[in-house]
C-alpha cells in the first residue's frame, strides 16, 4: 500500500529525512513516534503528497501510495486515496457549518446526496460532534476542531489515513472514541492507518506496528512490545512510558483544599466574569483568584471554555459581564505582565529567525537581558536553531520558540494552552521544570491541559470547568500532600 524508497527531504539547509526505506501493507495500523523534530511530520507530508506539491522542499527518492507515485500524480488525485489530518487542524477547515465541512469531500467525489448525508452523519457520530453540526467551525474549541478535521477525512473513506497527533487537544473520552473509530475503520474497511503520537498510552490500542524515529531516520521498526521494552532507549529519546492513563473523571480526582487565602493579595481576581464570542457567552459567572507562586491547572472536556478563560485572564478578550482585577490596581500589560502560549504557536510567531523571535518582546519593552535570552534559548532546547526561520521548524520546535519568547520578558503570570502539541515527554518535562523554577521564585503558572501525567507531576491546584462554569477548585486527591508542602 505504501512504498518509500531512498527518501530524503531538505528544507533549505536543514535535512528533515535521510534515506528512508519503508513498506506498509494494506490494512496495517502503524504508530510513528520519536522526539520532537525527528522528521515524523515530514514523513506524513511525503506520504500524503503534500511534499512536494504544496510545501517547498527538496525531495529525493520516491513514495508510492495505493499504486500512485506521489511526485507524478497531482494532489486532487492523491487526495482520493490518502487523507492527512494536520497537527494544526484549523488550517484545513474553511466552511461556514460543521456538517458542510464534513460533507464537502463526499460531494466532490460526485456521490448522491443520500450517500453524502449517510457518510456525514456517520463521521460526525464517530467523533462525537453530531450536536454541533449547525455551528461554525471557527466557534469550536481546539479539540473540537481536531475532531472535525478527522470527521472530514473519515467521510471520504480514503484507502490510507495519516493523522499527525490527532489526540493532542482531545479530552480522554474523545481520545478513546476517536482511536476506537480508527481501529474500526481498519477492521471493517481495510483502511491503512498511520498515526503520529507522543501520547502513547491510548494510541497503542489496536496498533500492529511501531516506527521509532530520530534525527530524520527510522531507528527501530517492530511490535509495540519490542519497541518499548528498551527502557534506556525510551528515556534517551524522551519518550513516555506507555502506561495506561486513568479513566476516572476529574471530578472524582479533585478534592477541595478548604484553605482560606483572604490574607494574601491576589495577582489576578475574576469577579462574576462572563465572556464569549458573537453575543454568545462561553464562560459564565467565573469567580477565580490567582496568586503569586500559584501553579494551577485548568481542566475539563473539550469546548467547556478553557481557552476562553485564558484569553480573558491574559487581557486579550474583554468580559461581557463582571470584572478582572489586578494586583496594585494597575491593568496588566498582555505580553509583559501576562504571557500566553497559544494552542497553535504559529499564530504568535512572526520574526525572520528564532533568535529575533525570542528577543523581540524584551527589546520592544526595553528589558532585554542577554543572559536571560540565552537561558530561555537553552531551556527550550533551541541552541543551534537561532538562525532558522520559525516557519521551517517542526510544530514542537515552534511551540518551544513561542514559549521562550513568552518567558524572555519574565512575566508575572505565564499561561500555557495545551502545551503538549508536538512535544515529546523529555522536552515537555524540561520546559515545565524550568517553569517550576520560575514558579518557586514567585511566577504564577496557569496550565490548560488534558494531560493527566502533566497535572499529576506539577500542578498544586486544579480548577475543573464544566459547561463554562467552575465545577471544582482544589487538589488532586493523591497529590494533596505535595500541594500542602509547597
Amino acid at each position: 500500500m505504501i512504498e518509500v524508497r531512498n527518501l530524503s527531504v531538505h528544507y533549505q539547509e536543514a535535512t528533515a529525512l535521510e534515506d528512508i526505506n519503508l513498506t506498509i501493507r494494506e490494512g496495517e495500523y502503524v504508530l510513528i513516534t520519536g522526539p520532537s523534530g525527528c522528521g515524523k511530520s515530514t514523513l506524513a507530508r511525503a506520504v500524503s503528497g503534500m511534499l512536494p506539491h504544496a510545501i517547498q522542499a527538496r525531495m529525493e527518492g520516491s513514495v508510492r501510495v495505493a499504486g500512485l507515485d506521489t511526485i507524478s500524480n497531482p494532489l486532487p488525485v492523491l487526495a482520493q486515496n490518502v487523507g492527512l489530518v494536520f497537527q494544526n487542524p484549523g488550517s484545513q477547515l474553511f466552511h461556514l457549518r460543521v456538517d458542510d465541512e464534513v460533507a464537502f469531500g463526499p460531494r466532490n467525489l460526485g456521490l448522491d446526496e443520500a450517500e453524502v448525508k449517510a457518510r456525514t452523519d456517520w463521521a460526525l457520530e464517530a467523533v462525537n460532534l453530531t450536536h454541533l453540526r449547525d455551528r461554525r467551525p471557527d466557534e469550536l474549541s481546539g479539540g473540537q476542531k481536531q475532531c472535525l478535521a478527522i470527521a472530514a477525512l473519515l467521510s471520504m473513506r480514503p484507502k490510507v489515513l495519516v493523522l499527525d497527533e490527532p489526540t493532542a487537544s482531545l479530552d480522554l473520552p474523545n481520545t478513546y472514541k476517536v482511536l476506537e473509530t480508527l481501529s474500526g475503520l481498519r477492521d471493517h474497511y481495510g483502511i491503512t492507518i498511520l498515526i503520529i503520537e507522543h501520547r502513547l498510552a491510548a494510541a497503542l490500542q489496536g496498533v500492529d506496528r511501531v516506527l521509532l524515529m530520530d534525527e530524520g531516520k527510522i531507528i527501530a521498526d517492530g511490535s509495540p512490545e519490542e519497541i518499548f521494552a528498551d527502557r534506556k532507549r525510551r528515556e534517551s529519546l524522551g519518550l513516555r512510558r506507555p502506561a495506561e492513563q486513568p479513566m476516572t473523571p476529574w471530578k472524582d480526582l479533585i478534592q477541595p483544599n478548604g484553605k482560606s487565602r483572604l490574607e494574601e493579595v491576589a495577582l489576578i481576581r475574576l469577579d462574576g466574569v462572563s465572556a464569549g464570542y458573537n453575543r454568545r457567552d462561553v464562560i459564565h459567572e467565573i469567580d477565580l483568584d490567582i496568586y503569586p507562586g500559584d501553579f494551577m491547572a485548568v481542566v475539563g472536556a473539550n469546548g467547556v471554555g478553557k481557552s476562553t478563560l485564558a484569553l480573558v485572564i491574559s487581557g486579550l478578550l474583554k468580559p461581557r459581564q463582571g470584572k478582572v482585577r489586578h494586583a496594585g490596581n494597575h491593568r496588566f500589560k498582555p505580553g509583559l505582565d501576562v504571557a500566553l502560549l497559544f494552542q497553535d504557536a504559529a499564530d504568535q510567531l512572526f520574526c525572520d529567525t528564532v533568535d529575533s523571535e525570542v528577543a523581540f518582546a524584551p527589546q520592544n519593552f526595553h528589558c532585554f537581558d542577554p543572559d536571560l535570552h540565552q537561558r530561555a534559548l537553552q531551556e527550550a532546547d533551541l541552541l543551534g536553531l537561532e538562525t532558522r526561520r520559525p516557519s521551517s521548524l517542526s510544530v514542537g520546535q515552534q511551540q518551544r520558540t513561542a514559549l521562550a519568547a513568552c518567558l524572555a520578558v519574565q512575566p508575572r503570570l505565564v499561561i500555557l494552552d495545551e502545551p503538549t502539541l508536538g512535544q515529546d515527554w523529555g522536552h515537555l518535562q524540561r520546559l515545565i521544570d524550568y517553569l517550576s523554577h520560575l514558579n518557586q521564585r514567585g511566577t504564577a503558572i496557569l496550565l490548560i491541559t488534558h494531560d493527566y501525567k502533566l497535572v499529576h507531576h506539577y500542578a498544586q491546584r486544579i480548577v475543573l470547568l464544566e459547561n463554562g462554569r467552575i465545577k471544582m477548585n482544589g487538589y488532586l486527591q493523591n497529590e494533596i500532600s505535595k500541594g500542602d508542602e509547597k
